[in-house]
């Protein structure tokens, strides 16, 4: 290229970057804005909030309560947007990013489903630090309206036929709740263990938001919808499944916004329940953040569920209620009516709206330009980092649960595998890879190509005509490839046409014909197949467990962009798998059961067998915390310093955990360490799970904690745990109190138990 062809390159691109749009802020020094006392940083954030709102004109007002929030432009005031996502990286869903500028890409980690599988707090934060600062520098560079992302989804995984059962930790309120700590704090600016984040300061990196605020796991199953569906929900299941994991998001995790529900609980919406939101989230739990509603979901209170008789019913019950901003436009159209049919004051209003400028004070979007502030400097270059991308891999590798291994199949040797077919709708595909709430991600590679760097002769075949529906098979085709090579790897499972938000399956079996096709190439193979699961939630694969021509099953999740290279990793024993399973794999009988019970509990009087690992009585084809390695490990308890607990008690056998006291609680506390040996196999990430159990009553078993260890060949490590009595062994009663039962529990790891017993 020539000079004067380089410098008119170099002269459009400067101009490109001029004319990039700025992120929007507000208090621009060089305005006369900055003058008013919202702008003045010396002030509480709660004083300039209050200033702000007592500027607005009611017009001014109404307009703000709704997501995309237009700007003010007397006051200096930019437009912004509430709706963005970032589920396992920034997302194209929502409507406040763009990929259409500088950064046309973002880092795609493993749908949450298989991260939760890791049982990695400290993974969790940093994937969710990464999210943080790939979202702010999309801010900075003009490719996003706003700073709030609708993230975390902690719905505890009910039920396995649940279409986004994919966008959740699982099914354990613990665990559940632990992911959403870890989450919130990485991606607003924390600290892995909390405390540096001050909720009046202005230093949020971005806002987190716990959603879907209470008891949301069904979306359309047998044409009831999540927007019509009033989930009757006892105090007591509340009380110890459905609230726990939003009370650590909030408490723990000091997140900044919550999402409450479409759906009702017990005939309320959630939406308008002011127990709900105002006095459990904002009183009980001292919640300081910003609530808001599911897409249209005040509409929907009107308009589906007839709970409101006029529409200015439903937005004066929701913002009476605690709720702020409206993901729609029911709260523009129909707030200045209600306010002029007295069923509104416009002092509830300023409620909601102080409670939004703090959250757009609290970004720093009140402090002049945000580029010049405390993350000012995270730019395009974080965006899709080798550093981020290495990261996706880790959490892929980690997440990846091994289901069955039988002896001499994996890992498959690199110097004598010389040829693979790879067989199934979801070999050659990365798209499916992702999951849902995707982005664009940083660079995709599909299994097929990622096998292809171990071996050269390698063929694949989708076997199913139609994608993962698999109603009709080229079994012949299939069949012939699979004969002629050393191994064959089926990569079968799920895809968003079978699970996805308004989408819940009616099976738990593979789609259509892919099982029939699974045992069609496994009896023609040369040696026992691998059968690899792309899938979110979980799938009836007994036909396959006991089959011995299927050698292997892999659970993949949705992986993530570097999925592919991860399975291969695995494949090929360049990674030695420890995931484990953050949910029950149910079977196919289960589809009996209705969707629409919400009982944690079973009732032997109908048959009814529960749900998760905690209350199910029945049979699971792989239980809670399941997981193989290529290595073996075995485990015992090294020290306990307590096997009784004293308990004064008037009440007979059990007592009241408020009633023992913090004080009392506090000195139960106890250590337990468990002794890890990789027996024998290669080096291992090895998750121990800790468990306790109780002799009687109807919840089986409870996770107390869960550590992943690192060991060589031969090697022993230990892993310390703090049980927490008046936590770990304690239980909710009809009346929603958490109980202390007298007589004996066991704390569980493997084969290996610790007696404790409480004694009254």
């Amino acid at each position: 290229m020539s000079r004067i062809g380089v410098d008119l390159l170099l002269i459009i691109i400067n101009i490109m970057v001029v004319s990039a749009p700025p992120p929007p802020f507000s208090c621009d020094p060089q305005t006369s804005a900055s003058a008013y006392p919202f702008c003045n940083l010396s002030l509480p954030i709660s004083d300039r909030a209050h200033d702000v709102v007592s500027r607005l004109t009611l017009d001014e007002k109404v307009l703000q309560l709704v997501n995309g929030a237009p700007g003010i432009p007397r006051l200096g005031i930019p437009e912004y947007e509430w709706w963005s996502e970032a589920l396992h990286g920034v997302s194209r869903h929502g409507k406040g990013v763009t990929f259409n500028g500088t950064i046309t890409a973002s880092t795609m980690f493993p749908q949450v489903i298989l991260t939760a599988a890791s049982f990695d707090k400290r993974l969790w934060y940093r994937i969710a630090k990464a999210i943080g600062r790939e979202a702010r520098a999309m801010f900075n560079e003009g490719q996003a309206r706003g700073l709030t992302f609708w993230a975390p989804n902690i719905n505890v995984l009910r039920d396995p036929r649940w279409g986004r059962a994919q966008e959740t930790p699982g099914e354990d309120p613990s665990l559940v709740g632990d992911y959403s700590v870890s989450y919130v704090r990485g991606i607003q600016g924390d600290a892995f263990q909390g405390g540096n984040m001050d909720p009046t300061s202005d230093q949020l990196q971005a806002s987190a938001c716990c959603k879907h605020f209470v008891a949301n796991d069904l979306d359309n199953w047998k044409n009831v919808t999540r927007y019509d569906f009033d989930a009757n929900v006892t105090h007591q299941d509340l009380a110890d499944t459905y609230l726990p994991p939003f009370q650590k998001c909030v408490q723990q995790g000091q997140a900044s916004g919550i999402m409450c529900a479409y759906n009702r609980v017990n005939g309320l919406p959630n939406c308008a329940d002011y127990n709900l939101l105002t006095k459990t989230a904002r009183q009980a739990w001292s919640f300081k953040g910003y609530i808001a509603s599911d897409c249209d979901a005040v509409a929907i209170m009107h308009d589906v569920q007839g709970y409101s008789k006029l529409p200015e019913d439903a937005v004066a019950s929701v913002l009476k209620a605690g709720m702020d901003v409206n993901c729609g436009s029911y709260l523009k159209k129909y707030t200045k009516s209600a306010v002029q049919m007295n069923k509104l004051t416009e002092a509830e209003i300023d409620r909601a709206l102080e409670n939004l400028f703090t959250i757009r004070m609290r970004l720093g979007l009140f402090n002049g330009n945000p580029k010049t502030g405390i993350y000012g400097n995270i730019g395009p270059e974080e965006v899709c980092s080798i550093e981020h991308q290495t990261l996706a891999l880790e959490a892929a590798r980690n997440g990846i649960v091994l289901l069955k291994n039988l002896p001499n199949i994996l890992p498959l040797s690199k110097t004598e595998t010389t040829s693979i077919a790879v067989i199934g709708p979801n070999g050659n595909t990365t798209a499916t890879l992702l999951g849902n709430y995707e982005g664009v991600a940083c660079k995709n590679i599909t299994v097929v190509q990622a096998l292809g760097n171990y071996v050269e002769n390698i063929q694949y075949h989708q076997g199913c005509v139609d994608s993962v529906n698999c109603t009709s098979i080229n079994i012949d085709e299939a069949v012939g490839i699979a004969e002629v090579v050393d191994f064959v790897v089926l990569v079968m499972g799920l895809d968003q046409s079978q699970e996805r938000e308004k989408h819940d399956r009616l099976e738990l079996g593979l789609p259509g014909k892919q099982e029939e096709l699974v045992l069609a190439v496994a009896q023609a193979a040369k040696k026992p197949v691998l059968l690899v699961l792309v899938c979110g939630g979980p799938v009836d694969v007994s036909f396959a467990k006991s089959e011995a021509k299927v050698g292997s099953i892999l659970w993949a999740g949705y992986p993530g962009e570097a999925g592919g290279t991860a399975l291969a990793e695995i494949i090929f024993g360049d990674h030695n798998p420890g995931g484990r399973l953050p949910m029950t794999w149910y079977p196919k009988e289960f589809s009996n059961v209705a969707m629409t019970d919400m009982r944690m509990r079973p009732d032997p009087s109908t048959g009814y067998p529960g749900r998760t690992y905690r209350f199910y009585n029945g049979k699971a084809v792989y239980e809670f915390g399941y997981g193989l390695s290529y290595s073996t490990h075995s485990y015992k308890f090294v020290s306990g310093t307590q096997n009784k607990i004293y308990i004064r008690s008037n009440q007979g056998g059990e007592v009241l955990v408020s009633g023992v006291g913090e004080e009392a609680c506090e000195k139960m506390k106890f250590k337990v360490v468990v002794g890890v040996e990789n027996v024998h196999g290669p080096a291992s990430n090895q998750t121990v799970l800790l468990f306790a159990k109780r002799w009687n009553g109807d919840m089986m078993k409870q996770l107390v904690g869960y550590e992943r260890v690192s060991l060589g060949g031969m090697e022993r490590g230990e892993v310390e745990f703090v049980v927490k009595p008046c936590e770990h062994l304690s239980k909710a009663n009809e009346d929603a109190l958490m109980v202390m039962e007298q007589g004996s529990h066991v704390l569980v790891v493997g084969d290996e138990k610790y007696a404790i017993d409480i004694v009254m």
